[in-house]
């Protein structure tokens, strides 16, 4: 089983090679049916990736990571946002119109800086950072969300706040104490006295 940095590259190639399709299809004057037939699948992709890193990758990410986590995780949601409302604003308008380019264009431009950024710094931090058997663990995990959600069905696709996702995360991996400031009367554990 390849692990969860892997089979996050190997969907970042297939979206490059989808936004090239779509390239080649604008010079060509492509009709509406074959411009559908590459987006559709490379739009729903995009929203099942961004939704399966979100809960499988960078939650782990703030766990293990060491080359500040928090920062990659901040952007990496932004990105995902941007790359949603890219593609919310492509399906908006008639496939082929100028609008539809546009959100198409802007879904790119999103996705591109969030691939860079995501090889860059996230996904080497994390193979840095976590074990290979938590990697594979995950890649598993990624793959059977992706196999649970075939043209993102079953999966609602919204913006998140960049921030409070961070800390709603972060508070899951260290829970809020039940009290509030020092109780231990300064003198230390009695355990073994």
């Amino acid at each position: 089983m390849a692990d969860i940095t892997q089979l996050i590259l190997d969907d970042h190639e297939w979206f490059r090679r989808r936004f090239a399709e779509l390239d080649d299809l604008r010079a060509e004057g492509a009709e509406p049916s074959a411009l559908r037939a590459v987006w559709r699948p490379l739009a729903d992709l995009l929203d099942v990736h961004a939704e399966a890193e979100e809960r499988i990758f960078y939650p782990q990410l703030l766990r293990k990571g060491a080359n500040d986590p928090e920062e990659e995780t901040l952007d990496a949601i932004g990105d995902h946002n941007d790359i949603r409302d890219g593609v919310r604003e492509a399906d908006r308008n008639p496939v082929g119109s100028a609008g539809w380019w546009t959100g198409v264009d802007h879904a790119r431009e999103a996705n591109d800086e969030h691939m860079g950024e995501e090889e860059n710094e996230g996904l080497p931090d994390f193979r840095l950072n976590a074990p290979s058997g938590l990697r594979e663990a995950l890649g598993r995990q990624f793959t059977e969300f992706k196999e649970r959600h075939p043209g993102g069905r079953g999966i609602e696709v919204r913006d998140k706040d960049p921030e409070e996702y961070v800390e709603s995360i972060e508070r899951e991996i260290h829970p809020p104490s039940d009290f509030s400031g020092d109780v231990s009367l300064g003198i230390g554990g009695l355990r073994g006295r």
